[in-house]
């Protein structure tokens, strides 16, 4: 931004035609008044000091930040920008000093956002997000992430229970499409050529990446979050929907006698994968609580009350996804131990339970917890 660096006078200079304005000379046939040089000399006057030593110190933050400022400069400076204020009122309605005016017009602007602006930059607001921000909303929808957790499971394991019982309900959870040849017309060799189908270079590991982010997973993780303005009925049809579909899976690899093989194969990348979609069903859902019970006040302020937390919670799905998309492109294929797989799984699990729980101290929330 540039800074308006005029120093108020305490006398306009005169030229031949008249008092000097920012643009030249003001002399008659601009309208100019004879007795408005005198009045903003005096309005100046007894004024101008104050107003200097707020751009001094605007000035000393812009370029420092507030902690070079002293305890009496941090508490002059509202009160010197509140004087500045009434000087600009009063000079836009009496006085004929335009470039007076538009000096305290930008140095109001410079002092409005050194005041009430942001005090951390990019780097230490994202700092802040990761820290305290996303685990605190996190924590906010424990219900909901709860509610969406037990309908995954249970959608699972009746998945599972079905197939096992009958081979045949194998088609009705899972698509012949997102099954990729894994069926039980599949022999054993075939479907453990897929889980230890071996690393292929990093071009190869990149464009599995890619094509991740827009497979099924990652749409529902969206469709989860997004459908929950509908009641969360969609939301919760999307979530059952993706446990019967892993639970017909797991369970054709246990028939085949690949069911540990899989797990491993699957939970090196699936335990981020499968949180983000249950953190996203639970934003969803978070959503379509306050529609059907929005308590004190309207829907839509509830919406607003409860709608910054899922949305903190869905920029943390994203940054999953993308990192359960490394995991998979790379380490999946490029770690074919089981053990090792299963390890790294339980790793993660274990990162992202204990910093969803970290953070619970922050200056503006000193008793910790989700605000």
């Amino acid at each position: 931004m540039a800074h308006n660096q005029y120093t108020p006078p305490t006398a306009s200079p005169m030229g031949p035609a008249g008092p000097m304005g920012p643009g030249g000379p003001v002399g008659p046939a601009q309208g100019y008044q004879p007795d408005a040089h005198i009045r903003s000399a005096r309005f100046r006057k007894g004024r101008e000091g104050s107003w200097l030593r707020l751009e001094a110190l605007v000035s000393k933050l812009e370029k420092k930040g507030l902690d070079s400022l002293t305890d009496k400069e941090a508490m002059d400076l509202p009160l010197l920008y509140q004087a500045e204020l009434s000087s600009l009122a009063v000079a836009r309605g009496t006085i004929l000093d335009r470039y007076l005016v538009g000096y305290l017009e930008a140095l109001s602007l410079r002092a409005y956002l050194a005041v009430y602006g942001p005090r951390d930059s990019i780097l230490g607001l994202a700092g802040k997000f990761f820290k305290t921000g996303l685990p605190r909303s996190v924590r906010a929808l424990k219900y909901h992430i709860l509610i969406a957790f037990v309908l995954t499971f249970l959608s699972t394991l009746a998945a599972y229970m079905a197939v096992v019982i009958d081979n045949g309900n194998y088609d009705i959870f899972i698509s012949r499409d997102l099954a990729m040849g894994r069926d039980f017309s599949a022999t054993r060799e075939q479907l453990a050529a897929k889980i230890y189908g071996g690393w292929r270079g990093l071009e190869e590991a990149l464009v599995h990446f890619a094509t991740f982010l827009f497979r099924h997973n990652t749409i529902v993780a969206i469709f989860c979050f997004s459908f929950g303005f509908l009641l969360g009925i969609p939301t919760v049809m999307l979530i059952i929907s993706n446990g019967l579909m892993m639970g017909s899976i797991i369970a054709l690899h246990f028939e085949k006698g690949l069911g540990i093989e899989f797990m491993g194969w699957l939970c090196i990348h699936g335990v981020t994968e499968l949180a983000a979609i249950v953190l996203a069903g639970a934003a969803g859902l978070s959503l379509a609580e306050k529609i059907i019970l929005p308590g004190q006040g309207s829907r839509l302020e509830n919406l607003g009350k409860s709608g910054g937390d899922a949305a903190t919670v869905m920029i943390g799905v994203i940054i999953m996804l993308f990192v359960a998309g490394i995991l998979e492109g790379c380490f999946r294929q490029l770690i074919d131990n089981t053990v090792t797989r299963l390890a790294i799984a339980l790793a993660t699990g274990a990162f992202w339970l204990l910093y969803f729980m970290s953070g619970r101290k922050d200056p503006a929330n000193p008793a910790g917890g989700a605000p």
